[in-house]
């Protein structure tokens, strides 16, 4: 066996071996995918079990690009399914699609937002619904003009029924903004950018709630850092960015508050390259601790950390109801990574 293979084996034995470890499994979505890429997955959980979307087909930006979906209804999951592409618009040619999300609405559909267009500073968003947890799916809906939904992370749902979504445009530099709306989905509301592109590079956020109804706005930057925001009314203002102890290789990130009150984040723990993805816990969204790593590419004893060895990135995190966080990510643009982490294992 090569030694690269050896080692990397090493490094995922390590993560699932560890006495105490919080991760317990770690498996890919398809050993055999669909297509020769893929990536930016989205992860949630259905009454009927658990849902994966992503975006596959040459290469990003490829004309055949288009989302793909697997379902676990029970342990095991099964063969991706091609659920959305390109070509809704009439008349229109085959564009790639991109960054999908999955939202579950509570005692309702499943909904999948996602992205079409040529490039992120010109695509488009559309929405389905799907009634019996991703098994079939409705016909597609462009939203309105200048709204894209979730542009990759899960909205959260406010408690006046809003679902608040973190969004952000690269139309005139990177710049984030909220957008909120309810189901089914036909009428938008947004913010203006909440950032200039001199200010900050920054785009897809990750949203939590925390208590006393504060809100907090996670944004993967151009400048080697995490960065937050707060908002105090239901997302319709925020603070200033502003960075966090935390680095970021202009990846992206995605962070979910579990039951016991602790926010989970993951992301690339590194300033330069996507090489290794990790676990932070918070209890507050201000102070960040790593946990773990849950997988490196890079080969011991080479440090040189400006190097890319296999790019590991764009995660998506959900608590299901057991407990459990479910976690998915790529794996060198090739396949969709699933790890299952027990938070119980993740010291205070």
């Amino acid at each position: 066996m090569p030694r690269r293979f050896l080692c990397l084996f090493a490094v995922i034995g390590c993560a699932l071996g560890a006495q105490n470890s919080p991760v317990i499994q770690l498996q890919h979505l398809a050993d055999q995918p669909p297509t020769a890429s893929s990536h930016a997955s989205t992860i949630e959980e259905t009454p009927q079990g658990l849902v994966a979307a992503w975006f596959g087909g040459t290469a990003e930006r490829a004309k055949d690009v288009v989302i793909w979906l697997s379902r676990r209804p029970q342990q095991r999951w099964l063969a991706p399914v091609e659920v959305a592409r390109g070509t809704e618009d009439a008349g229109a040619p085959q564009y790639a699609c991109w960054n999908p999300v999955l939202w579950q609405q509570p005692r309702g559909s499943l909904w999948l937002f996602y992205k079409v267009g040529p490039s992120p500073d010109t695509w488009w968003g559309r929405v389905q619904e799907s009634k019996d947890g991703g098994r079939t799916w409705g016909k597609s809906r462009r939203l309105p003009d200048g709204q894209v939904g979730p542009v990759r992370n899960k909205p959260i749902l406010l408690p006046d029924g809003t679902l608040l979504c973190g969004s952000s445009s690269e139309d005139a530099g990177w710049r984030v903004h909220m957008e909120w709306s309810r189901p089914p989905f036909t009428e938008w509301h947004r913010t203006p950018a909440l950032n200039t592109a001199d200010q900050w590079g920054a785009i897809q956020p990750t949203l939590l709630a925390w208590d006393g109804g504060r809100l907090q706005s996670l944004v993967r930057t151009r400048q080697k850092v995490v960065a937050e925001h707060w908002s105090s009314d239901q997302g319709r203002t925020w603070t200033p960015i502003a960075r966090t102890s935390l680095p970021n290789p202009n990846s992206g990130i995605d962070a979910v508050r579990l039951r016991d009150g602790r926010a989970l984040l993951v992301y690339n723990p590194l300033a330069e390259n996507r090489s290794v993805i990790a676990l932070a816990v918070s209890a507050d969204g201000k102070e960040w601790t790593k946990v773990t790593d849950l997988e490196s590419t890079q080969e011991p004893g080479k440090p040189d950390l400006a190097r890319n060895p296999g790019e590991l990135s764009y995660p998506a995190v959900v608590q299901a109801r057991d407990g459990k966080v479910h976690i998915t990510y790529t794996w060198k643009r090739e396949k969709i990574r699933h790890v299952v982490v027990d938070p119980a294992r993740i010291p205070r």
